[in-house]
């Protein structure tokens, strides 16, 4: 039988976790098979510019914390090894970064998560990830705009000119 301290820690942990979950706008769970130190490496750096972070931890902890939280629809995904990723700012570049490192390793793989408080499957988080950013669209949408506001400009000379000739 488990120490009373072992308990003890693994409660803490749970605690810790459910904590940091609660706080999360995503929550992301992948299958880490088949990369080696130096992709996972540079995969957490990866993650940690966009405020994320990454962790192995225990199936039975992660489940734990859940359903501590009240969530249990991703119960299911907790078999074989499964690595944690939390973003507490953005729930789209975390789950950008996440696909396309899944994309560049074959075993690397999403099973699911949970984003804003909604329990998605890895197709739905896939599906968001391959949309562009949000400075993106901005940057499309100040394009257009300026575009339009170029051509009338040019308009309103060239009658300008008309008239003055």
């Amino acid at each position: 039988m488990a120490s009373t301290t072992i308990l003890e820690q693994k409660e803490k942990a749970v605690k810790e976790l459910a904590e940091k979950m609660k706080e999360a706008k995503v929550i992301l769970l992948t299958d880490y098979r088949g990369i080696n130190v130096a992709d996972v490496t540079k995969l957490r750096t990866e993650l940690r510019n966009t405020n994320s972070e990454y962790k192995v931890i225990k199936n039975n902890i992660i489940k734990r914390a859940l359903n501590a939280n009240g969530e249990t629809g991703l119960d299911d995904l907790l078999e074989g090894p499964t690595a944690l990723v939390m973003g507490t700012e953005d729930y789209l570049e975390p789950s950008k970064v996440i696909y396309n490192f899944s994309k560049n390793n074959d075993f690397y793989k999403i099973k699911g998560g949970i984003i804003d408080g909604k329990v998605m499957t890895a197709e739905e988080i896939i599906t968001l990830a391959k949309l562009p950013s949000r400075q993106e669209l901005m940057a499309k949408l100040a394009g257009c705009l300026l575009g339009n506001i170029t051509k009338l400009a040019v308009a309103l000379d060239a009658v300008r000119a008309q008239k003055e000739s």
